[in-house]
């Protein structure tokens, strides 16, 4: 076996078991939902900050890392009716609110004293995280609870958001493959097509179409809604290339086998996720 060939396998093997604990770790429960995307953040902001610092910034990753956390589990006291039922959460949600409000102007403090030589430069590299990272991940546990008639779990449109990203992905891959002739991005992807995004958005609008049927919803809803996710997702793809050039280096990471890192795997939903978030509060 070469080594294309071995790649290839072990690509397909680890993707598979992607699919299963994302898609298992959704429909088990609030909680698995939780600590898959907490672990997909902490990966994520790791990642970012190493791309960052390769391009000979420093960043305070404890004070930035930490203001992440904070802000999900800010957002999943919101979502999850277990913290209420089960410990009282909401007399701390004050307090933590009010923790995460100091921990911005804190960095600003610290960077008085780390005597480098690019501190706005530092300090917004810091924050960049929250944004980029932490944010959209957090927007995604709303996202069972926006996508029906009423304020109640469903983890299915979740799923169904995830497979109309991943649609887009594989019908933009075969496209581009297939008939790939016109350039999308040169400058930050020369392998991606006008042809592959048209395949992609064709493939991903099937699959909205399924999942409005599947979930018994409005077509033209769930459609419109493949339309906003194929376009800033590969916008989102185009952003993390960006990075990742700017640190010249080929993956993010090297956390799932075959696929790179978090940022690798998911950067698509992490620049569509505030999008789509917004078009289910003004559309659903």
């Amino acid at each position: 076996m070469n080594d294309k060939m071995k790649n290839l396998v072990i690509r397909g093997i680890s993707g598979i078991g992607l699919i299963v604990v994302v898609f298992g770790a959704i429909l088990w429960s609030q909680w698995s939902l939780g600590a898959l995307l907490l672990v997909m953040l902490v990966g994520g902001v790791l990642e970012l900050y190493r791309l960052i610092e390769k391009q000979g910034l420093q960043p305070q990753r404890g004070l930035g890392m930490i203001a992440c956390v904070v802000l999900f589990v800010l957002n999943f006291a919101l979502v999850s009716d277990d913290i209420q039922i089960l410990y009282g959460g909401s007399k701390y949600f004050a307090p933590v609110l009010a923790f995460f409000a100091l921990i911005i102007p804190l960095m600003f403090i610290c960077e008085l004293y780390r005597k480098q030589a690019n501190p706005a430069a530092n300090i917004a590299t810091t924050i960049l995280p929250l944004f980029y990272v932490a944010l959209p991940l957090s927007l995604l546990l709303y996202f069972p609870v926006l996508g029906g008639d009423t304020w109640s779990w469903n983890p299915w449109v979740l799923i169904a958001y995830i497979a109309i990203v991943w649609s887009n992905d594989v019908f933009a891959y075969l496209f581009g493959i297939a008939f790939g002739r016109h350039r999308l991005f040169e400058r930050l992807s020369p392998k991606k097509s006008w042809e592959g995004f048209f395949g992609g958005l064709v493939g991903a609008v099937v699959a909205g179409w399924v999942a409005a049927h599947l979930l018994e919803h409005n077509a033209w809803v769930w459609c419109g809604l493949a339309v906003v996710t194929v376009v800033t997702a590969v916008l989102g793809d185009l952003v993390e290339s960006m990075f990742k050039r700017a640190a010249e280096v080929k993956d993010s990471g090297a956390l799932i086998p075959g696929h790179g890192g978090v940022l690798d795997r998911f950067d698509a939903m992490l620049l569509s996720a505030p999008f789509v978030f917004v078009y289910m509060i003004c559309i659903f």
